[in-house]
């Protein structure tokens, strides 16, 4: 899938390349030594953002304006170039002014040590879990996205003005309540197409007979446009828009019993690394291929079989890349290159 990866002035890194096998590829090394960042430059050249950051300035290394990443992923050359200032985008060396079509190249899933916050941490984190998903798998997807924020940032800023006109702000009500409901419809059909695979995924790492289940707890009521007007008291005392997908959330449930802050932290880890595993398995079902798979460094926190039935429960025919401090706790061999970092230095074992 991605058979090379170039780096330039990407977080630690001056420069680096590396080629990759097509199932899996270990980085292994200490804390601090820079595999995270491969694994990030390898989502940003796919996707166009980190899956550890919100913005892609923190990316650029250190006393550099720039960064950039380039690689060969289905026989394609992508190269993405970032300043404060400007974003070049290239497909097969040519410049592109929109990013549909490379977008429609790589399709990445992110496990993490800080997946977690999809069980305790506020919704959001469960939101943006449904967006990545979606503005890979739906076309309509991210442009709905960016429409529904848009309408949304502009009826905040009215709200927040001095003197918010109530027909000024009616007027912005049209297109939030448009792209919301689209919005809405979009995240029910994922969660609706992920709920299965989410509960095959915990009863295989967990190896229980517990059942996960995912329920949509959706950010306003059935009738939107009715719901926003009943609100709009509580909004001018707010200033802000109180009700709509912006507020949507996931109920996570094992059991029936929540999964939330009173799961212990295998528990919560092993729910978060089943919502996961169910987004690679949507990918596989829906698109006929598996996504890469961007695996840092979340085995510590699972027992030695956890840690192997995970490894089992991993789409077999996905590209991996695996960052460890080690893989002695393996039962079975897995073939695959080994490369270490120290010293912000890449070396094959």
């Amino acid at each position: 899938m991605l058979t090379e990866l170039q780096l330039r002035n990407f977080r630690c890194f001056e420069a680096l390349r590396v080629r990759f096998a097509p199932r899996y590829n270990f980085f292994l090394g200490q804390n601090g030594q820079g595999k995270t960042s491969i694994l990030e430059a390898a989502c940003v050249l796919l996707r166009l953002q980190s899956q550890r950051s919100s913005t892609l300035a923190p990316l650029v290394r250190l006393g550099e304006k720039s960064f950039g990443v380039a690689g060969r992923c289905h026989d394609h050359w992508l190269e993405f170039r970032y300043s404060s200032l400007r974003r070049k985008l290239a497909f097969d060396q040519v410049e592109q002014r929109s990013a549909a079509e490379y977008l429609q190249i790589g399709r990445v899933v992110s496990l993490a040590n800080s997946d977690s916050e999809l069980v305790r941490g506020g919704s959001e984190f469960r939101r943006r879990f449904l967006d990545f998903l979606g503005t890979q798998l739906e076309a309509s997807y991210r442009a709905t996205l960016r429409a529904y924020e848009r309408a949304l940032r502009s009826r905040n800023a009215l709200l927040k003005s001095p003197q918010s006109k109530l027909r000024e702000l009616a007027a912005y009500n049209p297109p939030l309540l448009e792209h919301g409901a689209k919005l809405s419809a979009l995240r029910a059909s994922l969660l609706h197409r992920l709920a299965p695979f989410a509960s095959d995924a915990h009863r295989e790492i967990s190896g229980s007979q517990e059942t996960l289940t995912l329920k949509c707890a959706p950010g306003n009521a059935a009738d939107f446009a009715e719901d926003l007007a009943r609100s709009h008291a509580q909004e001018l005392r707010l200033r802000q828009t109180v009700v709509g997908p912006h507020r949507d959330d996931i109920t996570l449930l094992v059991d029936d019993r929540a999964a939330g802050p009173f799961a212990s932290e295998g528990q919560q880890r092993t729910v978060a690394l089943a919502l996961k595993i169910a987004q690679a398995r949507v990918f596989e079902r829906e698109q006929g291929a598996a996504p890469l798979l961007l695996i840092d460094d979340i085995f510590g926190e699972l027992d030695p079989e956890r840690r192997n039935r995970l490894l089992r429960a991993l789409p077999a025919h996905a590209q991996k890349l695996v960052t460890a401090t080690s893989m002695t706790w393996q039962k079975e061999q897995i073939d695959g290159p080994t490369f270490e970092l120290v010293g912000g230095t890449l070396r094959a074992r």
